[in-house]
């Protein structure tokens, strides 16, 4: 291995990443002869095959598996010390990692603008999924931050609480419950539900008030986005439970019903494994978020909630 330099290991990483010659060359700027050539050499240098094809399709060997292992490691270190030696200039530069829930994704951009402005030598890399595949991430160690509503039970992770998430009940802005107070709970029970699907952090928390009040709703959709379900309810489909944090600029399309129980209390969290070591930049970012939450709760979840709530008074006005 004396022998083998960083950008061999660079091109096999992205070889194995990929599980392709042809991948790894276009996004690496090569040619693919010039990809199979320094993987060639990498090879010999170690002694053992990395590779094998299988009909068309290519593996890695054990030594190769152990060699991705490696490069991973490798090129967080050299990651961490180049922001090391940002960081001693007097400079935030490098890349931040990002894994959100779908329902953050309605306020972590306007979070992470004025954060993007304050230093603009850091690149974003955001990925948006449910609480499911947010786990598969975080246990393969492919981010550096995540913002979830529920801290995992089965993984020893590091986690700060930092905003209120609150579940509520949307419907459509004429439902016949709309200007009614205090709806008994049971009363759910006679609507139609629109639900996330299932691996949803929304709807285990949904089924969770339902079965600690022996309710039974009747789920007539079932949808993979926030969004899909807000066109749902607006078209008369149904009634949902949903993050107040989902009401935007379109809240004149619907009305939050006052039910027993509601609005659901979470809290968002930003988490990492226990043992991660934070890069300066997830650090800079994570202290960032903490104190900019706080600002947020202020200037966006309080005028957004009563804008909504004035709607609501001029509807009532006009009928």
């Amino acid at each position: 291995m004396n022998q083998a330099t960083l950008h061999q290991l660079k091109v096999f990483e992205a070889a194995a990443r990929h599980g392709s010659f042809t991948r790894a060359a276009e996004e690496l700027f090569l040619t693919q002869p010039t990809v199979s050539m320094q993987i060639k050499q990498l090879t010999k240098s170690v002694g053992l095959p990395l590779f094998e094809q299988v009909g068309k399709r290519l593996y890695l060997t054990e030594a190769g598996r152990e060699l991705f292992a490696t490069c991973r490691q490798i090129f967080e270190t050299i990651a961490q010390f180049e922001m090391k030696v940002a960081d001693l200039k007097g400079l935030k530069q490098g890349q931040l990692k990002l894994a959100v829930i779908t329902t953050a994704k309605y306020f972590v951009p306007r979070l992470l603008g004025p954060f993007c402005q304050l230093y603009p030598g850091i690149d974003i890399s955001l990925q948006v999924t449910n609480h499911e595949r947010i786990l598969e991430r975080m246990i393969n160690n492919l981010d550096d931050l995540y913002i979830m509503s529920q801290v995992p039970e089965n993984i020893d992770v590091n986690c700060q609480p930092f905003l209120d998430n609150p579940l509520v009940v949307f419907a459509p802005v004429n439902h016949p419950l709309a200007k009614e107070k205090n709806i008994p709970i049971e009363r759910l029970a006679q609507e139609a539900f629109i639900m996330r699907e299932p691996g949803s952090g929304t709807r285990r928390a949904i089924q969770s008030l339902f079965d600690k009040h022996e309710l039974t709703v009747k789920v007539k959709l079932e949808l993979g986005s926030n969004e899909a379900i807000k066109q749902a309810i607006a078209g008369g489909l149904g009634i949902s439970v949903l993050s107040r944090h989902t009401l935007t600029s379109d809240s004149s399309e619907f009305s939050i019903l006052d039910v027993e129980h509601f609005p659901i209390k979470r809290t968002w969290y930003i988490v990492y494994p226990s043992g991660k070591q934070l890069s300066i930049v997830a650090r800079t970012y994570y202290d960032y978020l903490i104190n900019a939450a706080k600002n947020f709760i202020e200037q966006n979840t309080s005028f957004s909630w009563g804008t909504f709530e004035q709607l609501q008074e001029e509807e009532e006005v006009k009928n």
